[in-house]
């Protein structure tokens, strides 16, 4: 659900809808939150409850409960796919690309964005804060997904016009609430019947409401939301097959025959891995036989491994995750069948960028506004260049390889571009020319030997 409203000055002064606002992202919205995250973490909320299944309550079988943490592997998955080469952003001003530089290393944002994928391939959403330190800087940061909302307008545009945190301390009794609009920040302390009172306000200046959302899709939903279902069979099935081989080794057993033996003495023998049988004498004084054996089910191996594999392949399936365990994954591909196998990722990765891109264009609206009132140059949000690249082995010295051969050239910024440990290709050139003009006499270290001992 997206909250909306009609205007954040009506918002303000009428908090009887922000406490209702609140009370419904507590009672719905978190929860489901909360799940998302402890399927995460592995904890696995179906396997892992108590009441789950008849058969696991009964005392005389085994009850274990394995949780297979297939979300972090999907999210992770997704995130390194997506950022484990760091976005590149340029502009082309080299005193405000320098600037924008500048601000990214303050904020460390390659992890900065690494974290936010992450939070949106997660919960759907992710959220982050804009805001200026002590030391006049501009820092982002991120804002926990459980306790922050973003507040939009009621019309076609869907505008933001506020945002909420509310932050919960084991010291304090009660939630203190922040809410932010395009010029305040509002903070409120709420009591446990879910009632705001005004504690503090002060003006940010940035023009804008300072917490961007990050969407995942159109319906905010997480990168393996919809196949917590199969999590849960998988866990199952092999929860069930472990149990099973663990009640193999205690199976009942059963003893046929007329035999002259207590039950004290048999639970003796049994305990003993020893069984003494003694058959009793028919009617007609003739020794009967005796068998004993142990009862258990009977485990079809083919079709329980082949229905896991089948619960396996659809995880992966339905969350655009390449099976890396299988045979054509075996030994080294070109880079167009690695394509192909990604090819389902690809096009889920196309929407994440387009919204990451749209959200990282209001961070930047948002530090071009405070920027300029600080008196720097300001800039044009929409010059500014995003580059992502998808962490793939690279095949790059085959089309070179190519490309040479059939005569063509390249420049070296082009060349520089490619490699993905530089971050900006014309800062990279321009130190190598500064080398140039300094000559090599600055790094000609000399090594001098001591004829003494002939050690240098």
């Amino acid at each position: 659900m997206v909250y909306t409203y009609t205007d954040a000055e009506k918002l303000i002064n009428n908090t009887d809808d922000l406490e209702e606002m609140i009370t419904h992202h507590q009672t719905y919205q978190k929860p489901r939150l909360k799940e998302l995250r402890d399927y995460y973490k592995g904890d696995n909320v179906s396997i892992l409850d108590a009441d789950t299944g008849k058969r696991r309550l009964e005392e005389h079988l085994a009850d274990n409960r394995a949780t297979h943490n297939f979300a972090k592997y999907v999210s992770q998955f997704i995130q390194g796919y997506m950022m484990g080469v760091p976005l590149k952003t340029s502009y082309p001003d080299e005193k405000i690309d320098e600037q924008l530089r500048d601000i990214n290393r303050v904020n460390d944002a390659d992890e900065h964005n690494s974290e936010l994928v992450l939070d949106q391939s997660i919960y759907g959403r992710a959220y982050e804060l804009v805001y200026r330190s002590q030391d006049d800087e501009v820092k982002f940061t991120v804002s926990d997904v459980l306790d922050t909302f973003v507040i939009y307008d009621d019309t076609v545009e869907q505008l933001p016009i506020a945002a909420v945190r509310y932050i919960s301390s084991q010291f304090e009794e009660d939630v203190k609430v922040h809410l932010y609009t395009d010029s305040l920040e509002k903070i409120y302390s709420m009591n446990d019947t879910g009632d705001l009172k005004p504690v503090d306000e002060k003006q940010h200046f940035f023009e804008g409401v300072p917490v961007v959302e990050y969407t995942n899709n159109k319906y905010r939903q997480g990168d393996f939301e919809d196949v917590l279902t199969l999590i849960d069979l998988y866990d199952n099935a092999q929860s069930d097959t472990a149990n099973y081989m663990q009640d193999l080794n205690d199976a009942m057993l059963k003893i046929v025959g007329n035999l002259d033996i207590d039950v004290e003495d048999a639970k003796e023998m049994k305990d003993n891995n020893i069984l003494m049988l003694q058959t009793e004498p028919n009617l007609n004084g003739a020794q009967q036989q005796a068998d004993a054996d142990y009862i258990y089910k009977q485990y079809d191996v083919q079709g329980t491994e082949a229905y896991k594999d089948r619960i396996f392949n659809n995880i992966l399936l339905f969350t655009s995750i390449p099976n890396l365990l299988d045979d054509t994954s075996a030994g080294q591909q070109s880079g167009e069948a690695i394509k192909m196998k990604l090819f389902a990722l690809s096009q889920k990765r196309a929407t994440k960028e387009r919204l990451f891109k749209k959200a990282l264009r209001e961070r930047y609206t948002l530090i071009n506004t405070i920027e300029t009132k600080a008196q720097n140059k300001p800039f044009d949000v929409n010059e500014i260049s995003i580059t992502f690249t998808e962490n793939l082995p690279s095949m790059i010295d085959k089309e070179l390889e190519w490309f040479t051969k059939a005569g063509g050239q390249l420049s070296n910024a082009t060349l520089v571009d490619q490699l993905s440990f530089v971050e900006n290709a014309e800062e990279e050139i321009e130190k190598l020319e500064e080398e140039d003009r300094l000559g090599d006499d600055t790094y000609d270290f000399q090594v001098e030997e001591d004829d003494s001992d002939g050690e240098e």
